[in-house]
């Protein structure tokens, strides 16, 4: 289980390569049920191969011009202070049982997988429709003068919250809010939801380690080596393949996991 573990790892790299977003959303369950750890810890060590991972896609998207910093300081702002919060504060504070109704008994693990699970059939959704382009126009140089600041904050600390919760980099829902509410074009809205994903993902997990600091780094340290030259493979191999396909099948995938951690959660 540990050796397909490994290999899921590296595969999960290969698709944020190849389609720039949404394999991290795998994160979790990889290290759920095939390496046995925790949903709460789960979530922690998520969070930092998420961040670590989009910050060599982000890093690489800004070489290209494809990062609106401007933009990405006005929306990472509030998802810093939402990620930080619910990994410093929140979550520790949660009692493990929530409550129960008859048989069916709430604790935090189940609380945060019933929320990822969610998120995967809402991501599985995006993945699936693909994203309208033609409703963006502008480019790099947006006037952050002109955004809607209370919306955009807002956006960006519900996304922080639910990242802090779920340890997934939730570019599903930062990329339209960058299209729609900043106006950015959609190569611009990826590079700069990279920067954002990456560090706000960090910024949560350093507000796990002020609470935990019994964190495994050298088992960390070789899943994110493996997520890492896996989006170096998917860069690679992006050149030769269509994404758009690649993105539904995957989009399907990911809609099928959250169905079944959902009915797991509610039924098991």
């Amino acid at each position: 289980m540990e050796f397909a573990g490994y290999f899921l790892t590296l595969i999960m790299g290969v698709s944020l390569g190849l389609l720039g977003g949404g394999g991290s959303i795998l994160t979790v369950p990889i290290l759920i049920y095939l390496f046995k750890i925790n949903p709460v810890d789960a979530t922690a060590y998520s969070l930092f191969i998420v961040g670590l991972a989009a910050g060599f896609g982000g890093f690489k998207k800004a070489k290209e011009g494809y990062v609106n910093f401007k933009v990405g300081a006005i929306f990472a702002t509030p998802a810093f202070m939402g990620v930080f919060l619910a990994r410093a504060y929140i979550i520790p504070k949660l009692p493990d049982t929530l409550f129960s109704m008859g048989s069916f008994v709430v604790t935090k693990g189940v609380l945060i997988m019933l929320i990822f699970a969610i998120m995967m059939i809402a991501a599985s959704v995006t993945m699936i429709k693909g994203r309208k382009e033609t409703i963006a126009t502008s480019d790099v140089s947006s006037d952050p003068k002109t955004l809607n600041f209370p919306l955009i904050g807002l956006e960006g600390l519900v996304v922080g919250l639910l990242t802090g919760f779920v340890g997934a980099g939730g570019g599903f829902l930062i990329i339209p809010a960058l299209v729609v509410l900043a106006g950015l074009n959609m190569k611009v809205a990826v590079g700069t939801s990279l920067m954002i994903i990456s560090v706000k993902s960090l910024l949560g997990f350093l507000g796990d380690v002020m609470v935990n600091s019994n964190v495994d780094w050298t088992f960390l340290l070789i899943l994110s080596g493996l997520s890492v030259v896996g989006i170096f493979i998917g860069s690679y191999l992006s050149q030769f393949v269509s994404d758009k396909k690649l993105k539904q099948a995957f989009g399907y995938f990911v809609l099928i996991m959250g169905t079944f951690i959902l009915a797991q959660q509610i039924y098991s």
